[in-house]
């Protein structure tokens, strides 16, 4: 592949290198240095002039420091005369930031998009943003991929033939539902309400539950308390087995220990948008499929000047 170019900040280097090892091409070195001030600088260790750059990063832990890092790649590639510059960006953290459900409050999604696009970028690819409307607030294109083949070819090995994919809350349900239709599965929703940021309560389940082998999705797992909550009222409703999927797999604060200790829950599913918990933390019952062939497909179709949304119309294999 010509004239392309492709860096990756701090954020997850294994799958950067990953989406070039599928596109063939080397990942660039980046070199992130810290003054004695504590203020970054980043150099860009490759010519960019007139090549189209990718720039890959995920907002994940520690935010704001990669955050800063992937807003001043994007201007050492502008200043280097770069053709194009596009985000890959697997994860956007500040997506939950996406409305103004309190007073005086910051709508963080859109000031975040908004600073990408001052900093140079040309154009974003992201994967499974939390809300739909977090896609309008780039003021450049934005190609937005999901996981949900990923996860449907992977749970296409189990019978199903007694199966039912859950939502935890009313929010995911389109995505849950798109889901079903992969698999052929019929589509329940929990009702949510939202306490604070690690506690909810669901009320119910609506949908046939009883004796059913329930597969729970969510776009993200962070701490977790979604999902215990939604697997106390699948357990009033008699389930018959439980397994849990999502796109984002965070699992702070020990989300993923308390998740695998449940002991009707039988696999937890994720992708890897963004690293692995640590060795000490995995469990047996963890499965991580990769994104990085799904995400470097789409790399070469923006690339090419092909369609992406063309990803998701074959097939599933």
């Amino acid at each position: 592949m010509r004239d392309i170019a492709v860096f990756s900040g701090s954020a997850h280097r294994e799958l950067a290198a990953e989406v070039c090892s599928h596109l063939g091409v080397p990942l660039h070195p980046v070199r992130v240095s810290r003054f004695s001030t504590d203020c970054l600088e980043v150099q860009l260790q490759e010519n960019c002039r007139e090549r189209d750059v990718f720039l890959i990063q995920p907002l994940v832990t520690p935010v704001q420091e990669h955050l800063v890092e992937l807003l001043l790649m994007l201007d050492a590639a502008r200043g280097a005369s770069a053709a194009r510059t596009t985000v890959v960006m697997p994860y956007y953290a500040y997506a939950r930031s996406d409305k103004k459900d309190a007073p005086r409050i910051s709508i963080g999604a859109r000031l975040v998009a908004d600073l990408l696009v001052t900093a140079g970028a040309g154009r974003v690819l992201a994967m499974a943003l939390h809300s739909p409307q977090v896609h309008g607030f780039f003021s450049v294109p934005v190609d937005h991929l999901h996981a949900l083949r990923e996860l449907a070819l992977h749970f296409r090995q189990y019978d199903l033939g007694n199966a039912v994919v859950v939502s935890p809350d009313l929010g995911n349900v389109k995505e849950a539902a798109a889901f079903g239709r992969l698999l052929g599965l019929p589509v329940a929703a929990g009702a949510k309400q939202r306490l604070a940021d690690d506690r909810v309560v669901i009320t119910s389940v609506i949908g046939e539950i009883a004796g059913r082998d329930v597969i729970v999705l969510d776009d993200e797992i962070a701490k977790g308390s979604t999902v215990l909550e939604v697997l106390d009222r699948l357990r009033d409703l008699g389930a018959a087995s439980v397994r849990v999927a999502c796109t984002h797999g965070l699992f702070a604060s020990g989300a993923l220990k308390r998740l695998s200790d449940q002991p009707d829950v039988l696999e937890i599913v994720c992708t890897n948008t963004v690293p692995l918990p640590p060795v000490e933390e995995r469990t047996e019952k963890l499965t991580v499929l990769s994104v990085a062939p799904a995400l470097a497909e789409a790399v070469r179709r923006i690339h090419n000047g092909e369609s992406v949304s063309a990803l998701f119309q074959a097939p599933l294999g």
